[in-house]
């Protein structure tokens, strides 16, 4: 049975992509090209599936937000 997660992709100073899976606590991954973060991904989803204990949350993606904070 196949399932969907939406994937966070962000880009940190040093150039690598990260992908991060809200449903799915403690989930994330990096890589250096989108081809290659993608095939990682799919990897590290499969990797906590099997070692979760209950069910993924279900989440509907709704959208990003940009928020400025004085710091």
């Amino acid at each position: 049975m196949s399932q969907q997660f939406d994937v966070v992709v962000e880009k940190d100073a040093e150039g690598y992509f990260v992908a991060t899976v809200p449903a799915l606590p403690g989930c994330h991954t990096q890589a250096r090209s989108l081809d290659e973060l993608m095939e990682r991904v799919k990897e590290a989803i499969e990797l906590c599936l099997e070692v979760q204990d209950s069910p993924p949350q279900r989440l509907d993606f709704v959208g990003v937000q940009r928020v400025t904070v004085g710091a």
